[in-house]
Parts: C-alpha cells; sequence; structure tokens
C-alpha cells in the first residue's frame, strides 16, 4: 500500500516545486483520505486503502492551528511564500470552506500580508455558488483539468460521483481568467489501457478548451512521486517542452515542472 498522508490541519512548511515555501493546510482527517477523485497517480494513494477514522478538522481548529503556526514562523523569521489548501484530498469539501478562506485571508493578512493563498482542487465542486464565490477570493485559485476526454477521466481520475465535463469547463468559464490551470501529463497502462495524454489526440482538443477558459496560467507536470498504480510512466522533458511550446504560441502563461 502506498500513499501520504498529510498532518491536519497544518502541515510544513514544504518546499512546492511550483509555489515556493508552501505552508499546507489540510481540510481532511489526519489520518486518511477523502477525494471526489480518486486518480490512479495520487501520491495520497487509492480512497480505499486510506480510510480515515477521524472526522474532519473544524473551521475552528483550522484557524486556532493556522495562527498558531503563523506566530511561530513569525517569530522564526521565516516567511512563508504561500498558504496552500492541499492534503489528503479535496479542500473545497469541506461543509465550511467558504468560512475558512475568510479566516485564512485575515490571518494571512495580520501576519503575512506578502504572501499568497493558494487552492489546489479538482474543480468537481465548482458549481456550488459559495464554492466559487471562495475561490475568487483567493490569489491562486489551482484547478485540475488533465484532459477534455470523459473516457480518460473516468480511467484516470476516476471521479467518485456524478461529473459532467461539459459543466466543469463552463464553470472554468465563468472565473473569467481567475483560474490557473493545473494539468498532469503521464504515459504508461491502466490494464490493456493506455494512458499516455501527451499526444496531439488529447493535447490539441485540450488546448482549445484552454482558449474558451483563458486562464491567467497553466501548470503542466508529470508524475513526481510513487503512485498507487505502479504501471505508470512520466512523460520526458521533451514532451512536456513541446506542450509548452503549444501553449506559448497561443500566449499563454506556462510553468513546467519536469
Amino acid at each position: 500500500m502506498i500513499g501520504i498522508v498529510y498532518p491536519s490541519p497544518i502541515f510544513g512548511p514544504v518546499h512546492s516545486r511550483r509555489l515556493g515555501i508552501s505552508l499546507g493546510i489540510n481540510l481532511m482527517p489526519a489520518d486518511g483520505k477523502i477525494c471526489t477523485f480518486d486518480c490512479i497517480y495520487c501520491e495520497c494513494g487509492f480512497n480505499a486503502e486510506h480510510r480515515p477514522s477521524l472526522p474532519r478538522p473544524t473551521r475552528e481548529e483550522v484557524a486556532q492551528k493556522l495562527e498558531e503556526k503563523l506566530q511561530e514562523m513569525k517569530a522564526e523569521g521565516t516567511a512563508p511564500n504561500v498558504l496552500t489548501f492541499a492534503g489528503n484530498g479535496e479542500p473545497t469539501a469541506h461543509p465550511d470552506f467558504p468560512a475558512i478562506i475568510e479566516d485564512t485571508i485575515a490571518l494571512r493578512n495580520r501576519y503575512f500580508p506578502e504572501a499568497k493563498v493558494s487552492v489546489l482542487s479538482n474543480a468537481t465542486r465548482l458549481l456550488k455558488p459559495e464554492v466559487h464565490a471562495a475561490l475568487m477570493k483567493v490569489d491562486n485559485n489551482i484547478q485540475k483539468l488533465d484532459t477534455v476526454s470523459g473516457d480518460y477521466i473516468s480511467l484516470v481520475d476516476r471521479p467518485t460521483g456524478a461529473y459532467d465535463l461539459n459543466q466543469v469547463l463552463s464553470a472554468l468559464e465563468i472565473f473569467d481568467g481567475h483560474v490557473i490551470i493545473q494539468t498532469m501529463f503521464l504515459k504508461g497502462k491502466v490494464g490493456e489501457h493506455d494512458v499516455d495524454n501527451t499526444g496531439d489526440k488529447f493535447v490539441l482538443p485540450w488546448l482549445a478548451a484552454l482558449r474558451r477558459i483563458r486562464p491567467s496560467r497553466i501548470m503542466i507536470y508529470t508524475i513526481d512521486r510513487p503512485t498507487p498504480d505502479t504501471a505508470l510512466l512520466k512523460a520526458t522533458p521533451e514532451e512536456l517542452d513541446r506542450i509548452a511550446e503549444l501553449l506559448r504560441a497561443e500566449g499563454f502563461d506556462v510553468e513546467v515542472a519536469y
């Protein structure tokens, strides 16, 4: 069994490939995983292998622990670049997510006003007005879009509930550019199915969707840690660079993590 189970509600700071010195905020239980996706490449492992017994942290617990950590970092002279909602599952699934965002922004403003507030999300709950409104308030609204193929999403991202790709794309458009798209590129097989999404069959329709969404930035990356499905392979630097050049030719701001 593989998987990283992050402490809750605060972990780090850690050095993020994409975000710098990041103080993590995990809104899921400290002993397991709750996610609206069950991705075959998730560093936290498969959902079924990490069923939690503890509850999610409350809004009050998150605010208390975050303030304590920010006070500690202030005393040490360590400034975070970003406060990042991530961890063992989908942060927007917490019932108090909008209020927790308000608390986090207030604490950021008090202790480290230069730090950014980031949310790493899989875009499954964007149709909820309160989630959209909360995400409009953060600095880095980072949403996953690995492909625009429903079959590929079912095979690789594996939504745990109803998932309408067209509705997700429309919800991403409604941010009117206040969104960063994050896409995983990988290769290998799931059973007899090839999951290589680096070729034009997947890249060109995805690029067409990005023209509609008009994100402020696009983050493309590949596998960096062991994956629960062991037949997966990294995309090569050459493959990522080719995709990045296609994006830059369209005028997009692109960040690549190899």
